[in-house]
């Protein structure tokens, strides 16, 4: 420590600036002359721009106050046929005496406390849950600071118990997101699938987790191949879908889990939604255009540029990434209409820029940044962008001084 106190101490300075003026992090850029002079560029953050990931360039550029990309507006599609009902081995009366053999000494939750979490909640439990709660209330205050009691009652359910309260909805604001990430997302349920491809959904209802902390809820909206009720696990790093876990919460309790799903074969393929283009993946825009398509992804090329006229006039398209020099005219972007989110190299937007032909529907912007460290002509470049939507700019603050002599 003693080796680097003098540069410990300069960062502390820093943090401490920046916490005494509420902001959790700056990009900057100096120059530093061999004269001792020093010119520091600081770039205070616009709220109409997303932080950059890991870097000090501008993140996404979004034109409305709290727009989301398109997969975090999705609602669940209806849920009809088979898929309506609790599947075959939904048993609320053989789950609770199960439960009560379990659990002999639980504290089961009256009608009145599930009846006000129906009321925060805004609907009425599925049967199997409510079974559930009458024999135990999965409250840790019932266990009396015995946590091999709590274990025992974990053990017994096979999952970790949340308490009536703890009960919430698994809607889209779950799972957060940038631009960036989040609009390279889809919303993609199969024909043959038990859970929708969802974000989130006001069917989903966190009720406990998994051995792995991983949330399990309870599914009252499901895919055309499951059943009202079934169990599902939203596991960390998923940002769409949900995984099956039991047909039922009958199923879950007496380990009953469901196989897993098996990968789709050769006569059940589709065109991906999600296409990316580039010298390791699929080898060019003809063969990924169809109606279906939602997301557009050119990647490093080695190859003569790109024309995106296969995929003008699709009725779904809605992002387009294209690494700096793939595309043969970006002025051909203008045609993709149904644009919400685009991300394209500082040339590409500076073609744009100048033949006024930035698609007028965008929600959200980003400029790449490969391998270029000063953040000044994005920053600069974003500021443009940001003043034709009336946005507010990222002001930039100069500071000039001297470097004492050694």
């Amino acid at each position: 420590m003693e080796d680097v106190q003098e540069e410990h101490d300069a960062a502390e300075r820093v943090q401490g600036a920046l916490a005494d003026a509420g902001i959790d992090d700056i990009s900057f850029a100096a120059e530093i002359y061999r004269t001792g002079r020093v010119i520091l560029r600081l770039f205070d953050p616009s709220p109409a721009v997303e932080a950059g990931v890991g870097n000090p360039h501008p993140g996404a550029l979004v034109r409305v106050d709290g727009a989301v990309p398109e997969p975090w507006r999705r609602l669940p599609d209806p849920v009809t046929g088979a898929a309506a009902a609790p599947a075959p081995s939904a048993d609320p009366e053989a789950l609770a005496s199960a439960l009560r053999e379990r659990l002999p000494d639980a504290i089961g939750a009256t009608e009145e406390e599930i009846a006000a979490a129906e009321t925060r909640l805004g609907f009425a439990l599925p049967a199997e849950l409510k079974a559930l709660y009458r024999v135990t209330r999965a409250r840790w205050e019932d266990h009396d600071g015995d946590d091999e009691s709590e274990e025992r009652e974990a053990e017994a359910l096979g999952y970790g118990p949340f308490d009536l309260d703890g009960l919430r909805v698994a809607d889209t604001s779950y799972r957060r997101t940038t631009w960036g990430i989040g609009a390279m997302e889809a919303v993609d349920t199969p024909p043959d699938a038990a859970v929708q491809g969802l974000v989130g959904s006001p069917g989903w209802v966190f009720f406990g987790v998994d051995e792995g902390g991983d949330p399990l809820a309870v599914d009252l909206t499901p895919g055309p191949r499951g059943h009202t009720g079934q169990i599902i696990l939203l596991a960390r790093g998923d940002d769409t879908g949900a995984r099956l876990v039991a047909d039922s919460l009958t199923d879950l309790v007496l380990g009953r889990l469901a196989a897993e799903a098996k990968p789709a074969g050769p006569e059940e393929r589709r065109p991906p939604v999600v296409a990316r283009v580039n010298i390791g993946n699929l080898k060019s825009v003809e063969a990924v255009a169809h109606p279906g398509l939602e997301v557009l992804s050119i990647g490093v090329w080695d190859g003569a540029p790109l024309s995106l006229a296969p995929v003008l006039g699709l009725p779904r398209l809605r992002t387009l990434t294209a690494y700096p020099g793939t595309l043969a005219d970006p002025l051909e972007i203008a045609g993709l209409t149904g644009l919400e989110f685009l991300e394209l190299g500082p040339e590409d937007w500076r073609v744009l820029l100048d033949a006024g032909a930035v698609p007028r529907g965008l929600s959200a912007a980003e400029i790449v940044a490969h391998g270029e460290w000063d953040p000044l002509p994005y920053v600069t470049l974003a500021n443009e962008i940001l003043a034709l939507w009336d946005r507010p700019l990222i002001v930039q603050t100069i500071l000039e001084g001297e470097l004492p002599a050694n």
